[in-house]
């Protein structure tokens, strides 16, 4: 299980496991619940790099970042980590 803290978003925290490079059991805790919820369900048995292609620049309003874009970043780490 992979966990990351977010940054400028209104979800605090990320948490998922990556398998065979695909992400899976995705929760984020905090932010816009529903829309968390769908997009954690599109996201399901994704591969990893394409979760990053997608999310990734994302923002929210005026800010810099968003869920999406944090769950990019998130998979991009776990990556890195190996």
């Amino acid at each position: 299980m992979f966990e990351y803290v977010t940054r400028g978003t209104c979800s605090t925290r990320i948490r998922f496991e990556l398998e065979d490079d695909k992400v899976r059991s995705i929760a984020f805790e905090g932010g816009c619940n529903g829309n968390l919820k769908g997009i954690s369900r599109l996201v399901e048995g994704m591969d990893a790099e394409k979760v990053i292609e997608t999310f990734k620049g994302i923002k929210c309003g005026s800010k810099p970042t968003s869920c999406p874009d944090q769950l990019a970043l998130a998979v991009e780490a776990a990556l890195k980590q190996g």
